[in-house]
């Protein structure tokens, strides 16, 4: 196999990912694909084959994304693999959770433990 068809290959990979990415970030704050479209001044079909990881992303494009899904580009681009790990909702609390005060990090902690406590009890 030449090295331009891996390349290629590679590139296909890569926008599939990001496109997924994209996806899940629209549909965890609710967006609909025309909203987003309409936003960016772009068909409908054009996102939809964007996060079918058809059609490559702009850099401009990629980046009025990120700010409407309040995550950083590197996390679409799979650069931050601690937040591309992540759930999108966990990543999200977890950037919110780290511009609080040391005790208020402290106090979340306490409440999630105590949010998995009672889930716990719940479930039995």
């Amino acid at each position: 196999m030449s090295v331009a068809k891996r390349a290629g290959d590679t590139g296909s990979e890569e926008r599939r990912i990001l496109g997924e990415r994209l996806r899940e970030a629209r549909l965890y704050l609710g967006l609909k694909q025309e909203e987003v479209a309409q936003y960016l001044k772009i068909q409908r079909s054009a996102l939809s084959e964007i996060e079918a990881g058809n059609r490559r992303v702009e850099a401009l494009e990629l980046n009025r994304l990120a700010k409407l899904y309040r995550q950083p580009v590197s996390y679409f681009m799979g650069e931050d693999d601690a937040d591309a790990a992540l759930p999108v909702d966990v990543a999200h609390l977890a950037r919110r959770a780290a511009d609080l005060s040391r005790q208020d990090r402290d106090e979340l902690g306490r409440f999630a433990e105590y949010l998995r406590s009672r889930s716990a009890v719940v479930e039995e």
